[in-house]
């Protein structure tokens, strides 16, 4: 399945069902991060039952501390 990150294409199989397993793919789960879903932004409580398809945009922004 290919959906969009972040305006790139990307591959993801096919195990991947939702928002949370995507994160966690893409290993940033213990990160603190804002999920935007085909232009609606998600609470984190929502990522687990979001699911994802063929195609979805998705808009992912982690803080990265530092000075």
């Amino acid at each position: 399945m290919e959906v969009i990150v972040n305006g790139d294409p990307l591959e993801v199989s096919e195990g991947i069902t939702n928002i949370e397993e995507l994160i966690q793919e893409l290993r940033l789960e213990k990160k603190s991060l804002i999920v935007e879903h085909n232009q609606t932004i998600l609470k984190k409580e929502k990522h687990k039952e979001t699911a994802i398809s063929e195609g979805d945009r998705l808009e992912i922004v982690h803080f990265v501390g530092g000075g």
